[in-house]
């Protein structure tokens, strides 16, 4: 990559010029009239550049402008969604202004391996990208003075084929950043800024970029330039790509590198945010700069946890990144003597006496950072007895991490339909009272007709997609016959449709409701009565068990005895994540119990008015109120080994909700055709999960128990 912006400058008339800042701001991204004002512009290329309206201005004729500009239905269009978004970003009155007018320029700075702000950006692999995306949206919603840190992967993470056998394979095209709103960033002279970051022995110089998110600043790091060694250039090709040793450098790059370009771009945070263990060098360079600055190790360390705050994502003890002694030695062999450290006391950092198996970044995060949390209720509780060990001296209860359960965007995933009638029931001002239950209740209010018309058109729009995305790659090559049916495009749009999608990991178990397939074949196929199944979602490239999981779940698919009722929608990605949460009629999720973190797909269903058949693990086991969905117990009293046993168990449980509760309310219709008993569920899955499961709430939620409390011990401390 190198530093080739794109310019429309004169391309683009005078009277509706602001296009193209509108453009390069993905506040478009979460506001409805700013994307119907460049479906105004090009339905067309709307379509073709797959919701970028970066692509679109530049193919887009220059006649085709001129005629937008003079017609004065679109400059009222245009007039009235740029007032939207000077208001947006230049309101005072915001949140987080309102209630911390005293801390509005003490930053927070947000340190994540991927963000998921669009499609259109690939930097994201799955719901730890898509939060930190959400985050940074919400964030500009409410004023907060958020700083996003992360990486421009040149090749994103792989773009998913399946072939004809099933089996994932993977492709890495590569990005260029001139086809999206990402811009340069620029020195005193003019010139790309690079900042050199030192990764052992060698020097690396980032390129850095920024996006803007509503009021949100994200700078990304990239490697892959002139000014670097060939190898070296490869160090941000990849999301979550390479052996342990390339992981050791890139998070090195974003720890060390990261605070390297804050500080070149003049920022100082107040706070420090790390999401997830991966950013966790960070916290040892901010101790490097404090022990430069005369403080003693101690010293440091005691303002570095003040002002650091950590989010766990991992319940499973394999998820969490542990690196070889000597790795951590090849790095940073020069490293610990500039903190006043020696070897042991430096690695011990990382490790505890009763678990010496490597340098563990999650552990050198709890302990660096004053504040930590888990992403769910039980989440929290399943971190304290994992991480119990670390302090010994302390009961599982009093083990330092709290929790804050994920929440969801719900501007960016609530769909068209859905709401226009929020508008027109609670307001045109929901968004900003998303986080207050009693607004919610007025849903109780909406005619069912109404809410089950909006329901079937998001339902048919999904099916839509499915046939289209069949018929593309059947154009293409990419699919053969028998291919299409796996596809789905032979779903009844009557039938109900279960939808499965979520990266693909053992423990989330896909292949559960296989496992008595005679009683699901009399399902899928009850003549009166039938069900379908969607599946969607990527296994990790190096993940082998769970490219098996999908190749099984694909043979099924392919199976002619299921009737083209099972479908497997390859290349999952945010944008059809955003037609199955919306366009399903239940969201089912089947992991392991307590395994699942948190989960944010089940939310984004629910506020969608798609209910969830989910085991009780993660945000369900809160969310969950009897009559806004339904729920599988964890079978109890089995061990590890006896986890066919368990799998039966819960299976059964499953097929008997199916075939009892969820099947026949579905089907349960009036003279109208509407199902009165189904949508009242639909209706208490919004009122329950919209407050609650919000990232309003979530995020008001960090500010007040963590970024405030921090930023305020910055202050004391002296940090700007």
């Amino acid at each position: 990559m190198h530093c080739d912006s794109l310019s429309l400058a004169g391309k683009i008339p005078a009277r509706i010029a602001r296009l193209e800042e509108l453009a390069f701001n993905f506040w478009w991204s979460w506001h409805r009239a700013a994307r119907n004002l460049f479906k105004t512009l090009d339905y067309t290329l709307w379509r073709s550049t797959g919701h970028n309206p970066v692509q679109m201005l530049a193919q887009v004729s220059t006649d085709r402008l001129e005629e937008l500009a003079a017609d004065p239905l679109f400059r009222r269009q245009f007039d009235a969604v740029l007032m939207a978004l000077d208001s947006d970003l230049h309101n005072g009155h915001l949140w987080y202004p309102s209630t911390h007018p005293d801390l509005v320029d003490h930053a927070v700075a947000y340190f994540s391996l991927e963000f998921g702000i669009h499609k259109s950006l690939p930097i994201y692999s799955g719901g730890l990208g898509v939060l930190a995306g959400d985050h940074c949206k919400e964030a500009s919603d409410l004023g907060l003075p958020l700083v996003g840190v992360g990486f421009l992967y040149e090749m994103g993470y792989f773009r998913q084929r399946v072939n004809g056998d099933g089996w994932q394979e993977a492709i890495y095209p590569r990005f260029n950043p001139a086809d999206v709103a990402v811009r340069e960033v620029l020195d005193e002279a003019g010139q790309c800024l690079y900042v050199p970051v030192e990764v052992g022995d060698r020097s690396v110089n980032l390129q850095v970029w920024h996006v803007q998110v509503g009021r949100t600043r994200l700078y990304l790091m990239d490697a892959d330039n002139d000014q670097n060694a060939l190898w070296d250039r490869e160090l941000t090709a990849r999301l979550y790509g390479g052996d342990q040793e390339m992981r050791i450098q890139q998070e090195i790059v974003i720890g060390l590198g990261g605070l390297k370009i804050l500080r070149a771009l003049g920022i100082s945070p107040a706070v420090f945010h790390l999401n997830e263990g991966h950013s966790a060098f960070l916290v040892l360079e901010r101790v490097r700069d404090l022990v430069a600055a005369g403080k003693s190790f101690d010293e440091a360390l005691e303002i570095v946890r003040a002002t650091t705050v950590f989010t766990t994502h991992t319940p499973v003890a394999a998820g969490h990144d542990v690196f070889p002694f000597y790795l951590v030695e090849k790095y940073f062999h020069g490293y610990w003597p500039q903190l006043g450290l020696d070897r042991d006391r430096f690695l011990a950092l990382g490790s505890d006496a009763g678990d010496r198996q490597g340098f563990n970044m999650t552990l050198l995060a709890l302990r660096m950072a004053g504040q930590t949390n888990g992403v769910s209720r039980l989440h929290g509780e399943v971190s304290r007895a994992m991480w119990q060990p670390a302090w010994p001296d302390r009961s599982v209860d009093e083990v330092p991490i709290g929790h804050i359960t994920n929440g969801v965007h719900l501007p960016s995933w609530v769909g068209e339909p859905i709401d226009r009638i929020l508008r027109r029931w609670m307001g045109p001002d929901w968004v900003r009272r998303q986080d207050s239950p009693a607004m919610w209740e007025r849903i109780l209010d909406v005619p069912d007709e109404d809410l089950w018309a909006a329901h079937v058109r998001l339902k048919q729009k999904l099916l839509a997609l499915i046939r289209e995305r069949a018929r593309q790659a059947r154009v293409e090559g990419r699919m053969t016959p028998e291919q299409i049916l796996c596809a789905g495009t032979f779903l009844d749009p009557e039938a109900l449709v279960i939808g499965f999608a979520r990266r693909f990991a053992t423990y989330k178990r896909a292949t559960l409701i296989f496992n008595d397939m005679e009683r699901l074949k009399r399902m899928l196929h009850d003549r009166y009565r039938p069900i379908q199944f969607i599946f969607s979602g990527k296994a990790h490239p190096a993940d082998d068990a769970a490219k098996h999981v999908l190749q099984q779940i694909y043979q099924v698919a392919k199976d002619p005895a299921t009737g083209g009722r099972i479908a497997f929608l390859e290349d999952y990605d945010m944008q059809v994540a955003r037609y199955l949460v919306q366009g399903g009629d239940v969201w089912l999720n089947t992991p392991l119990h307590p395994h699942e973190a948190s989960g944010t797909s089940g939310q984004k269903a629910a506020i969608n008015g798609v209910p969830n058949l989910s085991v009780l693990d993660g945000w369900w086991a809160e969310g969950y109120t009897g009559a806004n969905g339904w729920a599988l117990p964890p079978a109890k009293g089995y061990d590890d080994s006896e986890w066919w046993a368990r799998d039966s168990t819960e299976a059964a449980q499953l097929y008997s909700l199916l075939e009892n509760e969820v099947v026949p309310l579905f089907y349960k219709r009036d003279g109208d055709g509407v199902p009165r008993g189904w949508v009242q569920v639909m209706k208490e899955a919004i009122r329950s999960v919209g407050p609650s499961f919000c990232t309003r709430r979530m995020l008001i939620e960090y500010a007040e128990r963590m970024y405030v409390p921090a930023a305020r011990a910055a202050i004391e401390a002296g940090i700007p």
